[in-house]
């Protein structure tokens, strides 16, 4: 076990008097270093080798004075000689090092004078011997102490998982599979950690497998088998004779080594793999980042990109920040200095309760205990002002991993995070003990996080976690949307959402917000989860919070608006997503987080009501309309050919046809759909309609694309299409206008300020990837066009990724249109509508996806939307709209102001005895 720093220190002043009267010389190097590594407790004879032979850099013989391997290397010359020439010595031994035995620290002496090199951080220190008690802290390393600032994608983090990764191939090669092999896993990845952070004696188990197993690996397994042994016996239960190499492994305890699990096997190569493992530094090693990567290396595809495979503790922080931890520090500020308070907010931390039923490796358990951990040392801090000694540091510490529960659906998950849990407590014992000078470690292990392996959504979370205990629901579900469900969670929908009109669209992620609503009734409990943005997107809004608000009496307490979950991982594929934490309590603190860019830092707003859009307002859901909320002509789709391309042509096939059967060119017709709509390309169509059955006969290659056309249709796993079967000649979805219509794309860039919106004739048939309005008008063509409609559509229209996904039941039809426009207001816009299709005509080999392109959007476009802007904001009211707030949270009022009340709490039905 480490000395605490006191005694360390104690030593070091022993060691400096001792030595600094003494004119040293290189023969009497080995007492000198012996002594140095007696100061930290660690036996030098154990852990590092004098006058190891080893080739130069130019080949020639050479002798290190000393290493520990991985660890340090010591270059010593007789006082006085220069220190530069024995680091470029000691710097000349590093070619003919294996990887795992290279040093992160070089440390050259003449006895008097020492400079230390940290090569990972690339820093040196020089002192003298006198100086070496201030100094000596610089080599906390050796007895086991060590500080470090965690980046979300540390290489560290990602070459450790990569070579476990690895070693599990090769084990699953030699048919060492499933269960055993996740349990072995965890149990190595334990023992690799704890032989770096003080758990264990400092490298112990790196020291006993380089040391006493053989080079072929033939005896690996057994001696592995042999020290897990060891650390599920309590000392007084071991063999008396036990070989004294076992006899330091401490007792763990935790169930962690209880499991019997098969032997395995193993080969020089896997040895070596073994060893390079050891020669990491895994107190460098994050729990919360290496979990996921640890679960990512399972898997071949998702080992590719394996930076992409945890959550970033950036993106935790942003959870567990407003739903308690700010809160906890606000508290911590006001107690500073009343120690009565203090011991309650001391109480209050050791008695908080978290779940996490969707926890993974446990990323959110991790940061979360970590940042308790870290409240709970600056609260004793502060009881401890007066410098008065603590005698017994594991007397004060209350704050403990029993406090935390998880439930996951992937067994090896659930064992990473329950050993991860285990490794974050000690990397807090280990701060714990610089902070008060003392050791502490939790040995044997007695507590533990409970992580349940199972099915969330079918387990009773109150068998997890008693609610009455329970303070915070937390966490980051599977977001799976519809079309990608398997049948194991289409059940799991259909089970929680039994009776929910239209919920078939909902995200996978969905659930889990109804079993946290159901569990915390007549509690205070909170919670807050990362979701995929489109629940607070487009229809799944009206289904989704409809029954939270109906059936549950929720309220949003605050929301991060949407922005990119991601890291910086090579195709790393961001994923959009809001975090919203809600509760049954009204708090008085709601907050909105809002990203001008997705992928930067966001602006706090504080709002009075955060409604299920993300947005400050009255509690509404937009559902879907059938006919618009104002007097104005419907939104219809497109026609649809399903035609397997046959009635579709380019420009030149088109005019190839009309070559060999002219006749048959007054059947064509332009074919618009958002691709040649956006980016003014050409595509023509076959609308035979009207067509005479006679007139066929002089068109054969037209009735070969037809016979075609049924052919696919009857082919179809669909009993619609193949339906449609008897009429090829036809679209399977007829709508065309039969007079000119305003066109708008189904689908658009976020990044464009307006969508794309057209006019055209009857003679233009429109694709089923756009929508139409029949009948258009200048009018209605200039609010649609507007910053105004923009607004509601990046508000209430779903998404494609992050691309508008336009719905004429959510969007248009929920529009609220000016009522009280008179008709110089109304001419005003038309006007201005026609100046921004004559300005666009101006561009003729331009598309509109380059008109529209923020980048390259000409100037008198934007001049000629502004001045339409201003021509709309003016139907709406007199006064200026200062911000996009201003504008949806107005559009909202007027919505609530032409709608019935939509949120009106259900009656249930009696039901008759009987039934009950």
């Amino acid at each position: 076990m480490p000395l605490s720093w006191n005694e360390i220190k104690q030593r070091a002043i022993v060691f400096s008097k001792d030595w600094e009267s003494e004119t040293s010389e290189k023969s009497e190097s080995q007492s000198f270093w012996n002594e140095f590594f007696n100061v930290f407790g660690i036996s030098r004879r154990r852990v590092a080798s004098f006058e190891l032979p080893i080739k130069k850099a130019n080949n020639k013989q050479g002798f290190i004075d000393l290493l520990w391997k991985g660890t340090i290397l010591v270059e010593h010359k007789s006082r006085g000689k220069d220190l530069d020439k024995a680091t470029q010595q000691a710097k000349d031994y590093f070619p003919n090092l294996k990887e795992h035995e290279l040093p992160k620290y070089i440390l050259v002496s003449d006895f008097q004078k020492f400079r230390l090199y940290d090569l990972d951080t690339d820093t040196t220190t020089e002192f003298e011997l006198k100086d070496f008690v201030s100094q000596v802290h610089l080599f906390g390393f050796i007895a086991g102490y060590e500080k470090r600032v965690y980046k979300d994608e540390d290489p560290v983090n990602i070459a450790a998982a990569e070579l476990m990764g690895k070693l599990h191939d090769r084990l699953k090669e030699i048919g060492y599979t499933g269960h055993d092999l996740e349990v072995y896993l965890v149990r190595l990845l334990f023992c690799l950690f704890a032989d770096d952070t003080g758990i264990f004696n400092k490298g112990i188990f790196w020291e006993y497998i380089d040391r006493h197993t053989k080079e072929d690996g033939s005896d690996l397994a057994m001696h592995i088998a042999s020290i897990f042994h060891v650390l599920n016996t309590p000392p007084e239960r071991r063999l008396k004779n036990l070989d004294e190499n076992l006899v330091q492994f401490p007792y763990v305890n935790g169930k962690l080594f209880e499991e019997p699990v098969q032997p395995a096997a193993f080969d020089s190569k896997m040895r070596e793999m073994l060893l390079e493992a050891c020669g990491f530094d895994w107190g460098k090693i994050s729990p919360a980042i290496f979990g996921s990567m640890f679960q990512a290396v399972m898997n071949q595809t998702q080992r590719r990109n394996l930076g992409a495979h945890y959550t970033s503790e950036k993106n935790i922080q942003k959870l567990i920040k407003p739903l308690f931890l700010d809160d906890l520090y606000t508290e911590f500020e006001k107690v500073k200095g009343n120690r009565n308070r203090l011991n309650e907010l001391h109480q209050k931390i050791a008695n908080l309760y978290f779940l996490d039923p969707a926890c993974g490796c446990g990323n959110f358990l991790i940061i979360t205990y970590r940042e308790l951990r870290d409240l709970e040392i600056l609260i004793l801090l502060e009881l401890n002002k007066s410098g008065q000694l603590v005698t017994d540091v594991n007397s004060i510490i209350q704050v403990d991993v029993d406090q935390f529960a998880g439930i996951e659906y992937d067994e090896f998950a659930v064992r990473v995070a329950e050993v991860a849990m285990w490794l974050i407590d000690h990397q807090m014992n280990v701060k714990v003990s610089n902070e008060f000078g003392q050791y502490f470690v939790r040995l044997p292990l007695k507590k533990a996080a409970k992580i349940v392996h199972g099915n969330s959504l079918w387990i009773d979370w109150e068998s997890v976690v008693a609610k009455e205990k329970l303070n915070f629901i937390l966490g980051n579900p599977p977001f799976v949307g519809k079309h990608l469900q398997n049948a194991e969670q289409k059940a799991d929908m259909e089970r929680i959402f039994a009776g929910v009109k239209g919920a078939g669209v909902l995200d996978y992620v969905t659930p889990w917000y109804i079993k946290a609503a159901q569990l915390v009734q007549d509690t205070n409990i909170r919670i807050a989860f990362v979701s995929t943005s489109s629940i607070s997107q487009g229809e799944q809004v009206g289904i989704l919070w409809q029954e939270l608000y109906n059936r549950y009496k929720v309220k949003i307490h605050f929301a991060h608006r949407t922005f990119s979950w991601s890291n910086e991982a090579k195709a790393n594929a961001a994923v959009h997503c809001v975090i919203i934490g809600f509760g049954l309590q009204d708090v008085d603190n709601k907050r909105i987080f809002d990203y001008a860019d997705i992928k930067g830092e966001p602006t706090e707003q504080k709002v009075k009501n955060i409604n299920p859009y993300l947005v400050g307002g009255n509690d509404l859901v937009i559902l879907k309309k059938t006919k618009p909320v104002n007097n104005i002509p419907e939104m219809i789709y497109g026609s649809k050919p399903t035609d397997d391309g046959n009635l579709l042509m380019t420009d030149s096939e088109k005019n190839e046809y009309i070559r060999q059967e002219p006749y048959g060119e007054k059947f064509v017709k332009p074919f618009i759909s958002a691709d040649e709509f956006l980016n003014n390309k050409k595509r023509w169509c076959f609308w035979l309609k009207d067509i005479q059955p006679n007139e066929f006969k002089t068109l054969p290659l037209l009735m070969k694309k037809i016979e075609a056309v049924r052919k696919f249709r009857l082919a179809s796993t669909k009993s619609s299409t193949v339906q449609w079967a008897q009429f090829p000649t036809l679209f399977t979805e007829i709508r065309q206008p039969n007079n000119d219509y305003i066109i708008l794309p189904l689908h658009s860039s976020e990044n464009r300020k307006y969508i794309p919106i057209g006019l055209f004739d009857k003679n233009n048939i429109v694709a089923n990837s756009c929508s139409c309005v029949p009948n258009a008008n200048l009018y209605i063509f200039g609010i649609i066009t507007s910053e105004m409609h923009m607004t509601w559509v990046k508000y209430v229209c779903g998404r494609l990724e992050s691309r508008f996904r336009y719905s004429n039941t959510i969007v248009y039809n929920n529009y609220p249109f000016p009522e009280t426009a008179n008709d110089k207001q109304k001419q005003k816009v038309e006007t201005a509508a026609q100046t921004v299709l004559d300005t666009r005509a101006k561009y003729p080999d331009s598309s509109l996806a380059d008109l529209y392109d923020p980048l390259t959007m000409p100037p008198d476009l934007v001049k000629a939307h502004q001045a339409l802007d201003k021509a709309v904001d003016l139907c709406y009211r007199p006064q200026p709209f200062v911000s996009e707030l201003n504008r949806i949270e107005y559009l909202f009022s007027l919505y609530e102001a032409l709608s019935a009340p939509l949120l009106k709490v259900e009656k249930k039905k009696r039901t008759k005895k009987s039934e009950s």
